[in-house]
């Protein structure tokens, strides 16, 4: 076991990380810089909220790691931290994250984290929606108060339920006596807002607030101030925080990512034993987020998505990774559904799935021209073997198969 003495020793004298927890997404920093006139912005729509009156609903939105979280994280403690306690109202700012599994996949969880929040109680399961609506109405009327509920990747929502849950919460008002409640929704999905129906969208974003895109001198300048407080003195070689700007910024300007980047590549070179962080800890960084990014899309896709990816992967497995068609993976598909007893969604729906998984990079789908005959669209696996094999296991043990 001296192997592992010798591990354990090289990390009692960790040389790399000063503070390790300002590289994670959970810290909130006191300064959030190149977004004050965004933070300006949400202030001054929620501002009203401090006189009792009932505020706009706000709709927040911009790619993933571009600060709308942290910035609205910032407003709701400078909001808490203006209120008096002698007004003769009380203000709850409440912040759901949409994505949460076990919370957010069906309306009854969703209002049942949300009377919990503002402490009430319901059972996990067994009542009607409906009573748990009356439940949730009761318990916000209940005094005079203004809650602002903040549903954090709102669209996660939307395509686990539907438009009607956004449709009753903006309804709300409308059967509250003394209370008043306004909506903050937070989306990465920039189209999100087009694919609600007309009546949702005009109620949920009657204020709108788009958060651009980081270039690489402001990424530069978040991983700087960030790398002083985490990192101790000496030990990023030159040109790594710039590099990360670089990955990040070709990333559509996430900070989040370029964070992640930096954080994971201190790990590698602290378990390299290294003194400094490299250029080449970077890229290994760089590809071990590649890869974690894939298996947790593929690990968080509905059973569906998992059932038309896992027929690719037998039919790459067969072809011995020569291209296959649609019309292939959609047998293959099929195939696997009625030996699972699984609903079969039709050839269209199917192929939009596969759309996605030529987005997200998983596979490569190319047309080719048959003259006559019209199109096709080939298919090859994009993931490495080593992906590809984590993936199987994934699906397998989420489709209970195999």
């Amino acid at each position: 076991m001296m192997e592992l003495d010798k591990i354990f020793d090289s990390f009692d004298e960790n040389s790399i990380f000063k503070n390790k927890f300002l590289l994670q997404n959970s810290y909130q920093p006191e300064n959030i810089p190149h977004r004050s006139n965004e933070i300006k912005q949400i202030a001054s729509i929620l501002a009203p909220a401090l006189r009792g009156e009932r505020t706009s609903n706000l709709f927040l939105y911009g790619k993933t790691g571009t600060g709308k979280t942290l910035s609205m994280a910032y407003v709701r403690e400078e909001l808490l931290k203006r209120l008096k306690k002698e007004k003769d109202f009380n203000l709850r700012i409440e912040y759901l994250n949409c994505k949460l599994k076990k919370v957010s996949d069906t309306e009854y969880r969703i209002l049942a984290e949300l009377i919990k929040k503002l402490g009430g109680e319901v059972p996990a399961t067994g009542l009607p929606t409906q009573s748990v609506y009356n439940k949730f109405i009761d318990i916000i009327d209940s005094e005079k108060q203004l809650i602002i509920l903040i549903l954090d990747e709102i669209d996660q929502t939307v395509r686990k339920i539907s438009n009607d849950f956004l449709y009753n919460l903006t309804r709300l008002n409308t059967e509250l006596s003394k209370a008043q409640i306004s909506i903050v929704g937070i989306s990465n999905n920039l189209t999100f807002l087009d694919e609600l129906d007309p009546r949702v969208r005009s109620s949920l974003s009657e204020e709108e607030i788009i958060f651009p895109p980081y270039n690489a001198l402001q990424l530069q300048d978040i991983l700087s101030r960030r790398a002083s407080d985490a990192f101790r003195k000496g030990v990023v070689e030159e040109g790594v925080v710039a590099k990360c700007a670089a990955y990040a910024a070709r990333e559509h300007g996430d900070a989040r990512r370029a964070l992640d980047l930096l954080r994971i590549a201190g790990e590698l070179a602290e378990r390299d034993n290294s003194k400094e962080i490299c250029l080449k800890h970077i890229d290994e960084a760089n590809e071990k987020i590649e890869r974690d990014k894939i298996l947790d899309i593929i690990g968080s896709e509905p059973k569906q998505f998992q059932l038309v990816l896992s027929s690719i992967i037998n039919l790459f497995e067969k072809s011995k990774a020569a291209p296959f068609f649609t019309g292939d993976v959609y047998n293959s598909y099929q195939d696997l559904c009625l030996r699972n007893k699984l609903e079969v969604l039709t050839q269209r729906r199917v192929s939009d799935i596969i759309q996605e998984f030529d987005m997200l990079g998983i596979i490569n789908v190319r047309v080719i021209s048959k003259g006559r005959g019209g199109r096709m669209r080939e298919i090859k696996l994009a993931i490495s073997s080593d992906i590809m094999k984590k993936a199987k296991e994934i699906i397998e043990n989420s489709l209970n198969y195999g």
